[in-house]
């Protein structure tokens, strides 16, 4: 596999790793003021916004996870655990040698 290749794969799973961190650890208004806190929302603020977001937290957990995840593809690439005739559930798909099966 190319170096670009592998780049450009890491970036997608840096990118699900980001959209998938993003929720974790963040407050919402009503959070913040059923533990008593004072929070006060801007005008035209949705309430669901959050009060501490943190993207560099976001960033460090997003290239933790997606250095896991890659590491996992790079494992299967090499290794061949998994490949596309074992997801195959039609019987179509070409073998080895070319050949349908």
């Amino acid at each position: 596999m190319r170096w670009t290749s592998m780049l450009a794969i890491y970036f997608l799973f840096w990118v699900l790793s980001a959209f998938l961190v993003m929720p974790f650890g963040n407050r919402t208004h009503m959070d913040e003021e059923a533990q008593g806190k004072d929070s006060r929302m801007v005008p035209g603020q949705v309430a669901s916004a959050p009060v501490n977001f943190q993207p560099r937290r976001i960033m460090k957990r997003a290239t933790i996870l997606s250095a896991i995840l890659f590491g996992l593809f790079l494992l299967n690439y090499v290794e061949g655990w998994i490949t596309a005739a074992d997801l195959d559930y039609t019987g179509c798909a070409p073998n080895l040698h070319g050949e349908r099966s």
